[in-house]
């Protein structure tokens, strides 16, 4: 999780994720916390396990579940191609860590995490939240795209007429998740009633 705006989508993908019983490895930026503390109310300790025993209280799972990784951790296991995660998401993903990724930069782990995807061929679902685009981020959206990784823009649809903002939540995380083959029930299927 970045410092774009859009924590609830992380934090809902994340709750999904957590409740499908796979394991994650989260690493959260130094913004990303701001906005998680601004936009849904959960201040995290800046140490990151203290903080990573908040997130599985607040989830409800064993600490192995949910692993809290630092910026600078680099002997975490997303550091190495040998031994990458089947699939990564940055979500929210600042458009400056957009950037770092497109260009390469590898200065946190985030950054790191996803570059290994890359060279090891893994999923990358990026979740762009940024508005409008510039030249730029489009630019840098299509380096990653040739390069394999996935965009997901968090745009919600409305034909299934969403009543809450949590809804409308749902609808982007349920795209997420269909692209990391978990199931889930968040929403009627396109044709289904």
């Amino acid at each position: 999780m970045t410092g774009a705006s859009g924590a609830p989508y992380g934090l809902r993908l994340l709750q999904l994720l957590l409740e499908a019983g796979e394991t994650v490895y989260l690493m959260l930026s130094d913004a990303g916390r701001l906005v998680l503390d601004m936009e849904s109310g959960l201040k995290l300790s800046s140490a990151s396990k203290e903080a990573e025993q908040q997130l599985c209280s607040h989830f409800d799972v064993e600490p192995g579940q949910l692993q809290l990784f630092g910026k600078q951790q680099w002997m975490a296991p997303v550091a190495s191609g040998t031994n990458p995660p089947r699939a990564m998401v940055v979500c929210p993903c600042s458009a400056g860590t957009l950037a770092s990724i497109a260009m390469g930069l590898s200065d946190n782990l985030i950054e790191r995490a996803a570059d290994v995807m890359l060279k090891e061929r893994r999923k990358l679902i990026l979740v762009p939240r940024e508005m409008p685009l510039s030249e730029i981020h489009l630019e840098n959206m299509l380096k990653l795209a040739r390069m394999g990784a996935i965009i997901m823009p968090p745009s919600p649809g409305f034909y299934q007429q969403p009543q809450t903002i949590d809804d409308l939540v749902d609808f982007v995380v349920a795209r997420i998740l269909d692209h990391l083959d978990i199931d889930h029930a968040l929403q009627a299927r396109w044709g289904e009633s």
